[in-house]
């Protein structure tokens, strides 16, 4: 179901960050908007504060790619297939493509995550997603959970899958949608503006509407097929602390060392009443958006 005005009564529920208030606040630690670090990708300073670690990510996100297992049914790849998988991390649904008889590619900005595919026999990559090299190399494209951490230019991301895609390829992704994580990124950016930090410098997350992400999929070369944002309350097998550990570097990492504990600690008193049932089991607002098009021309 398409949401016109990005709003449904989940994402009312859980609310939407609030405006910065007016007032000087201090920048993140001193960095260009864009800089070269080992392995040659460019980072925002978001994307810089981010960092992956496989071990973690299996103990906190287990639940990413159990609930992206639907996807492999829509992409529906057959044996033979080469497919890219964009934003693989450690390979976990790369697997499965695998098994499937697709031919597979994966890639990652993270050398961590990519090293955990590698050993998993996967053929993964370190590459940046706005700069992908391919030309008409594969039959489809895949990606889950991934295409919202690129915000720094999601047209750049979009064209270099086209690109890469055979005539007619198919492009099958899920990200999260309007609202996604609302009161969560709210809490987030209430703690660093507390501290003297804006939130915007270094917030990673690009959470686009139905409409936003259908025209940008249609200028860079897409014919939507079908394209829904759908309220998905996700349980955290870790926790509130275990999700901030694996998603929250972003903006925790924008501290002093010595004040992300306190700020970690004051988002998860903030979000407890409203995420914490009284079992002590935690559930995050998570809106997803997904798609499948396919490679005009």
């Amino acid at each position: 179901m398409e949401y016109r005005d990005g709003l449904n009564p989940f994402l009312r529920r859980w609310g939407r960050p609030g405006a910065a208030p007016r007032g000087q606040l201090r920048s993140s630690p001193p960095a260009p908007e864009k800089v070269i670090f080992q392995g040659g990708h460019r980072e925002t300073v978001a994307e810089r504060g981010q960092r992956w670690k496989p071990q973690g990510y299996a103990e906190n996100a287990s639940f990413v790619p159990e609930l992206g297992r639907p996807l492999l049914d829509l992409l529906d790849p057959r044996a033979g297939e080469r497919v890219l998988d964009v934003g693989c991390g450690n390979g976990t649904l790369t697997v499965e493509l695998i098994s499937r008889g697709a031919l597979v590619v994966g890639v990652d900005a993270s050398e961590a995550m990519v090293a955990a595919a590698l050993s998993k026999g996967i053929d993964a990559r370190v590459l940046d997603a706005y700069d992908l090299p391919f030309a008409a190399e594969f039959d489809a494209a895949f990606s889950n959970a991934a295409l919202h951490w690129m915000r720094r230019d999601p047209d750049a991301v979009l064209r270099g899958i086209r690109r890469a895609l055979r005539p007619n390829g198919r492009f099958v992704g899920e990200m999260g949608g309007p609202g996604n994580v609302a009161s969560i990124r709210s809490a987030l950016h209430d703690a660093l503006r507390r501290r003297g930090v804006d939130p915007e410098s270094v917030d990673p997350w690009y959470f686009p509407s139905v409409e936003e992400y259908r025209g940008r999929l249609e200028r860079a070369g897409f014919r939507v097929e079908r394209i829904e944002a759908f309220p998905r309350p996700t349980p955290l097998p870790t926790g509130m602390e275990g999700w901030l550990e694996t998603f929250g570097g972003a903006y925790l990492n924008a501290l002093p060392e010595g004040e992300r504990p306190s700020a970690r600690e004051e988002v998860i008193r903030s979000l407890r009443p409203t995420l914490c049932a009284p079992d002590g089991t935690w559930t995050a607002p998570y809106v997803r958006l997904r798609f499948r098009v396919h490679a005009v021309g």
